[in-house]
């Protein structure tokens, strides 16, 4: 089944070329059928960039996917048109009297900041606690997981001695919950960041589920209040040149960055990287779609 996206949005000739079914809003309102309402606040300065990245995973699962964009009216995006933002998303205060089945707050370069810091801090607080009554299912990306673990469990983040950059090892640590359902034992998964959580004092909060994590790169996916919120600490959706495109950006701004580890063949950053998680990015976004959003959500929101 297709995802239901703007008629322009620039994403969809990239989607449609990889021969994921996408359906603009007029074809979409001649079907009889209650599509999945999902939100997705992206907070990533290349936004269309990271719009591809969510709807071709969001794109691959039988279920028909209504997707809207949500940006902060707290914060001028410096890296998007404003036509861009103005054609393709809205604002809190437009859809806050709304519900819905689904929504995702992506990560944002922001993490070195105390979170009482960042300019849009109180507007994404706002929203996090509208979820908890507002969404059947709330899935957290990167810094957006460190949002929510820090907001709806006290858990701050805390900086490494170096970034967290490259494709890592997982572990299953608990097969019984269905968002890891077709996971094989271990896999990788890319991370990309500066900041970290504790195991320790995620283990220590009975509101957490820990379900995955790795020996490098620390805990990855988290469960909250049975699937309302998931917090996945990495970036299962990024593109196989991505790392790549970060590792190129932090050089030329002079930055102290190493090479991304593990994702480089034979950590030669002259060759072209492989994709080793498109198959388990694919898995998790299907198993959030089908358990924590259609299973639960209801027909007809009160």
């Amino acid at each position: 089944m297709p995802i239901k996206i703007p008629k322009l949005l620039p994403a969809r000739e990239i989607l449609e070329s990889e021969n994921i079914f996408v359906m603009d809003e007029d074809r979409a309102n001649t079907q009889d059928i209650r599509p999945l309402n999902i939100l997705i606040l992206n907070l990533m300065p290349e936004k269309e960039r990271t719009e591809t990245q969510l709807l071709r995973l969001l794109g691959n699962t039988p279920l028909q996917v209504n997707i809207s964009f949500l940006k902060t009216a707290s914060y001028q995006s410096k890296n998007t048109s404003q036509y861009h933002l103005e054609q393709f998303y809205t604002c809190f205060d437009e859809v806050v009297h709304r519900k819905y089945d689904g929504l995702i707050i992506t990560g944002a370069p922001v993490e070195m900041l105390p979170f009482e810091e960042v300019d849009y801090w109180e507007e994404l607080k706002e929203i996090m606690d509208w979820s908890v009554t507002n969404v059947t299912s709330t899935l957290h990306i990167c810094w957006g997981a460190q949002a929510a673990l820090y907001y709806h469990f006290g858990i701050d983040k805390f900086e490494l001695p170096r970034k967290c950059t490259g494709v890592f090892t997982h572990t299953v640590l608990d097969r019984s919950e269905m968002l890891l359902r077709g996971f094989d034992d271990v896999y990788d998964a890319p991370h990309s960041r500066y900041t970290d959580v504790s195991i320790e004092k995620i283990e220590r909060t009975p509101e957490l589920k820990l379900l995955s994590s790795s020996e490098e790169a620390g805990p990855f996916i988290l469960l909250a209040n049975e699937g309302k919120q998931i917090m996945v600490t990495g970036h299962f959706e990024y593109d196989s040149k991505t790392l790549a495109d970060e590792y190129q950006r932090d050089l030329q701004k002079g930055l102290d960055i190493h090479v991304p580890l593990h994702y480089f063949p034979n950590d030669d950053c002259k060759k072209t990287p492989l994709n080793r998680w498109r198959s388990h990015a694919h898995l998790l976004f299907s198993n959030w779609l089908n358990y924590y959003v259609y299973q639960e959500t209801p027909y007809e929101w009160e």
